[in-house]
């Protein structure tokens, strides 16, 4: 974490020693990953323990977002409206309570998120709200999955709901709710396994801030919360007027799935550089579909930010501070608005909010041409499926998400994209899962697991790669369910850069045949069967013709862009052979291949 600048208008605001700032700053974030390391040790489920589908922060007692370390962008923010929500509900909560919120109404995500809140007291002073929040390998739906893009509203989605709902009293569980979740959950002892890890995490935190406030006193601490805010604000503040003034649009679309149609989407971006702020309208969108994949308010507003952030310097704080230069406008029943009950935002945390993160990433491109980021590949496509079965070595019931696939991360003037990448709201954040503790784990089999040749997006900075992955079921019936987006509309690129590849997904026959399956949906497979599904590839930065030529080599080399490839679309040649480790780039033809590339494209536009 980079210390407080020592500037004279610095010093002219700032009391406190700019070291001790920091200090108190490593203090609370090292906080939040004991928070992250006890859910991700004490979870049951896998999306929990392996993938670390969760994030753990710290609000303080009036609702400012304080600390959250390594938290997934689309987790962290509206954790504060959370916070808020459970005081204006609960007036007289005291120390020992914790309140259970997955309302997705009131400030959380969607219903999968369930968010444990627990509020810390010293000597009798609420000082601090501790937030754990960790994605269900099951809800309660009425299918068996955490994303129901099909469910016209929250009755037919099904999933258990808790407005701020009280969950301990005096450091003790309140049986009543643990029987109901334990009653209609498909796997409870593995819920209720997530539920102690996550309880756990912020109990942790409640343990650690008492610590720290004990060490270095309530009015210090207040004292170095309010500076932190504003050395926060001065951070992105001195990053906007780096930037040109101006207004940016973009448009996308989200695929088209079962009888609706694509969902097209909008950011208009104002950066205001004199005054260091910048505002996302995000009002010009169509009305909330019935249908699951509406955003919440706070994934609308998070997914809104995280485009921005990704334009800034990484090292700027992300808390109340640094949000309060970046304004959102919203719209009232809007599929990226604010949804009024009973509208479905089960699919709120991926989809649409990746596509709008995408947008507002990709719109600052017109600031300039080394602005901008490229689209990353989006959508929880079959490789990120629900998988959902009786376990034929227990008897038991099963349900987990897997996270074993990858989409293709988007170029930046400065690197290629990220391999790891998974979906744009989690920023790479989010882990891959262990294929060997899946298996062992659950009776899933898992076939094959590898990156797509030629799946990123050309240019000077090439887009990241899609992975295919290839399961099935070790015996009895598995059903599969997910869903994708980027099957019809693929992750573009920016500055002459092209789009990564589309999303597919399959069934394969015992036979080996392939047949296509739609980007959302639902299978039931035998052994024998598999399915495959292959994520989409990221976008690429700038003209392919301008990539450093021994990239390209290197490419090629790793497998990841075929020779042809090199050749047609960045116009490198090359002599020798890949086999015999002789492959070396021929400038002379390189040069002339450029040319005739050049030109073509010239003549195509005229």
């Amino acid at each position: 974490m980079t210390s407080p600048a020592a500037t004279p208008q610095d010093r002219e605001t700032t009391t406190l020693d700019p070291a001790l700032t920091a200090v108190i700053a490593n203090r609370l974030d090292g906080i939040v990953r004991e928070m992250t390391s006890t859910l991700m040790r004490a979870g049951r489920s896998a999306v929990i323990s392996v993938a670390r589908d969760f994030s753990c922060s710290i609000v303080t007692a009036d609702d400012q977002l304080l600390a959250s370390a390594e938290g997934l962008p689309v987790h962290i923010f509206g954790t504060h409206l959370q916070t808020a929500e459970m005081r204006r509900v609960h007036p007289d909560f005291r120390e020992g309570d914790a309140f259970l919120d997955n309302d997705p109404y009131v400030g959380n995500t969607h219903h999968a998120d369930h968010t444990i809140l627990v509020p810390v007291f010293v000597d009798g002073e609420h000082l601090f709200t501790a937030a754990a929040k960790s994605h269900q390998a099951d809800l309660g739906n009425s299918e068996p999955t955490q994303f129901m893009a099909f469910a016209k509203d929250i009755y037919q989605e099904g999933a258990l709901s808790f407005p701020c709902v009280q969950v301990q009293r005096d450091y003790r569980n309140i049986d009543d709710v643990i029987r109901m979740c334990r009653r209609r959950i498909r796997v409870p002892d593995q819920w209720y396994g997530d539920f102690l890890a996550t309880l756990g995490a912020a109990r942790t935190a409640e343990r650690r801030l008492k610590e720290l406030v004990d060490k270095y006193g309530v009015e210090l601490i207040r004292e170095f919360i309010s500076e932190w805010f504003d050395y926060s604000e001065r951070r992105i503040d001195h990053a906007l007027r780096q930037l040109p003034s101006g207004t940016y649009e973009r448009t996308g679309v989200h695929d088209s799935f079962g009888p609706a149609p694509r969902i097209p989407i909008k950011a208009r971006i104002t950066v205001d550089a004199e005054n260091g702020r910048v505002e996302v309208d995000l009002r010009d969108n169509p009305d909330c579909l019935e249908a699951g994949l509406n955003l919440s308010r706070a994934t609308a507003i998070n997914s809104a930010i995280t485009g921005v952030f990704y334009n800034l310097d990484p090292d700027i704080p992300h808390n109340a501070g640094s949000f309060r230069r970046i304004t959102v406008h919203l719209r009232d029943n809007c599929v990226v608005g604010i949804p009024r009950h009973p509208t479905c935002c089960s699919v709120a945390t991926t989809n649409v909010a990746d596509r709008l993160v995408n947008l507002v990433a990709a719109a600052f491109e017109g600031a300039g041409p080394q602005a901008g980021v490229a689209e990353g590949g989006t959508g929880l496509g079959l490789s990120f499926s629900v998988i959902s079965g009786r376990d034929w070595r227990t008897g038991s019931p099963y349900i987990n998400q897997i996270l074993l696939g990858n989409n293709g991360g988007p170029a930046t003037n400065a690197s290629d994209g990220w391999l790891t990448w998974t979906i744009p709201v989690t920023a790479g954040l989010l882990y891959r899962d262990s294929v060997e503790i899946d298996e062992q784990k659950y009776p899933l089999h898992v076939e094959s697991l590898r990156l797509m040749p030629d799946s990123g997006g050309p240019g000077r900075q090439r887009g990241g790669l899609a992975a295919e992955v290839v399961i099935g079921t070790r015996g009895g019936e598995m059903r599969v369910i997910w869903a994708g987006d980027g099957h019809e509309t693929p992750a573009a690129g920016v500055h002459g850069g092209g789009s990564g590849s589309l999303q597919r997904s399959e069934r394969i026959a015992e036979d080996g045949s392939r047949s296509p399956l739609p980007g959302l949906g639902a299978v039931d497979i035998v052994p024998g069967e598999l399915v495959a599904g292959i994520g989409c590839g990221g976008g690429g930065f700038g003209d392919p013709l301008e990539r450093d030529p021994d990239a390209a080599l290197l490419d090629v080399l790793e497998g990841w862009v075929s020779i042809e490839r090199a050749r047609d679309v960045y116009g490198v040649v090359f002599t020798g052979h890949r086999d015999d480790e002789s492959l070396a780039v021929d400038g002379a033809r390189t040069e002339e291949q450029r040319q005739v590339l050049a030109a073509e494209r010239s003549s195509s536009r005229a």
